[in-house]
């Protein structure tokens, strides 16, 4: 019986947001009060990006969708889903997805499923897995969809401050893509934890127990790896073949509250490998960890000894696989839901695009409280046809270069006037219209009724934005 899945589905196409001001993380530190190298070497930090109270969730939402829509020839009548993953909530009914509605009334379409998914930082992959089993079922009508991840990352004064962020990733989702989600390969870990959360509605905060949060994430890591490994094992019809590892991955990216985990995280994955190894194994790939031989996963999430020697161990796999993904969580920060994704648009813009062509990127998106799933992409075989994908993101890196420093003393004011009128009604914001980037939606007014009201800066003319 012929099949009748559509082949290939995946990501056709991805679109950026990011703040155009940012606080520069050495300042901060001055600023803060804190030990050189704390926020740099400590975290891996180097800029952080920042919204005034002229931006919020729906403004950043529709500002990557429109964008995507107008950079790609998207009709708006061509997209049949759309979902918005975030954990940056200003109402507790409305979902941003009806804000979004706004860009397709003009189309007359309003047949679009999709509403808000929410857990943390991991609503995004929960929009893109939605994404790609919506066009993988009966209920697809062979249409494109959008999934979309946006946040506004931001603490109160104090030690989680310069692990903020901001941004948003729009994500066009079909057959025949130049990243195709590998299908039977999600491995998907969920339990009950208070390690991040935001049980006040009334602030922006969140209540972070940051041990805790550590401990979390590792220990889904591990889950989460050993889970895909026996599936991809179990896809593997050549017995002959090596079982997956690190070395299954010709790219491995992560979600990154800050730098700095994500290097432990590559070694966190190497040592799961030199437990799942034989001793013949590891005597070749590991030479002289054999004092690690019965440490167990349990009691070493905080174990210095184990995390520095495979973090050694690991470095070179770290430099070549995961390194370049880093660029845009250096220079902007912790976006939450967009987090891993803007790792991959980090990768994709790191080197020439035939690099890439038929490799396997790995991935790991996690969520306080918890959710977290890996899986993977293929990458075409089809070196056009991806070339052509990674130059529509030849606007990051002069975005990147063109935003506007703000002086820490600058930016501390801002977060107080985000502060003190998060969910004021009626309230019309104070920031900057002139600091934005062409083409940015912004907040004009909060109406009594709190009704919110948004407008958009002029674009340029050549619809690079």
């Amino acid at each position: 019986m012929a099949s009748h899945w559509p082949e290939n589905v995946g990501i056709r196409a991805i679109e950026i947001l990011f703040p155009s001001q940012y606080v520069d993380q050495t300042e901060l530190e001055t600023f803060d009060g804190a030990s050189a190298g704390k926020y740099t070497i400590g975290l891996g930090q180097a800029k952080m990006g920042f919204c005034s109270d002229r931006e919020d969730v729906n403004s950043l939402c529709l500002t990557v969708v429109s964008r995507l829509l107008e950079r790609q020839h998207v009709k708006h009548s061509e997209i049949g889903r759309l979902e918005v993953g975030t954990e940056t909530i200003v109402d507790k009914s409305k979902s941003v997805k009806s804000v979004l509605m706004q860009l397709f009334a003009e189309s007359g379409n309003t047949d679009i499923e999709g509403i808000d998914t929410t857990n943390a930082c991991y609503g995004g992959t929960a929009a893109l897995f939605n994404a790609v089993n919506w066009v993988e079922s009966s209920s697809w009508d062979g249409r494109l969809a959008l999934a979309v991840c946006a946040d506004i990352a931001v603490y109160a004064k104090g030690a989680a401050r310069p692990t903020g962020g901001a941004g948003a990733v729009a994500m066009l989702v079909g057959p025949n893509a130049p990243l195709i989600l590998d299908r039977g390969l999600r491995a998907t870990h969920m339990e009950h934890a208070y390690d991040f959360y935001k049980p006040d509605l009334s602030s922006e905060y969140p209540t972070v127990d940051g041990k805790l949060s550590i401990q979390c994430y590792l220990s889904a890591l591990d889950t989460c790896y050993r889970l895909y490994r026996k599936k991809f094992d179990q896809q593997q019809k050549d017995t002959s073949k090596q079982p997956a590892s690190l070395s299954t991955f010709d790219a491995i990216l992560f979600h990154t509250p800050f730098c700095k985990l994500v290097q432990k995280s590559v070694g966190r994955l190497s040592f799961n490998d030199f437990l799942l190894s034989s001793e013949e194994e590891r005597t070749k790939q590991f030479p002289d960890l054999e004092r690690f031989n019965t440490a167990t996963l349990e009691s070493t999430y905080f174990d210095r000894d184990v995390e520095k020697a495979f973090m050694t161990q690991s470095a070179n796999i770290f430099a070549s696989k995961t390194k370049k993904s880093l660029l845009l969580a250096n220079q902007v920060g912790n976006m939450y839901t967009p987090s891993v994704y803007s790792g991959l648009v980090s990768l994709l813009i790191s080197g020439p695009a035939q690099e890439l062509v038929g490799k396997r990127i790995g991935l790991f998106s996690y969520g306080s409280g918890l959710a977290a799933s890996m899986y993977s992409i293929s990458v075409t075989q089809d070196a056009a046809a991806f070339e052509k994908f990674v130059s529509q993101l030849d606007y990051v890196q002069p975005l990147l270069n063109s935003r506007e420093k703000v002086a820490p003393e600058q930016f501390s004011a801002l977060m107080e006037v985000r502060e003190k009128n998060n969910h004021a009604a009626p309230y019309t914001p104070t920031g900057s219209i002139s600091a934005l980037f062409p083409g940015t939606y912004y907040l004009k007014d909060v109406d009594a009724l709190h009704r919110r009201t948004y407008e958009r800066t002029p674009t340029i003319s050549n619809g690079v934005h």
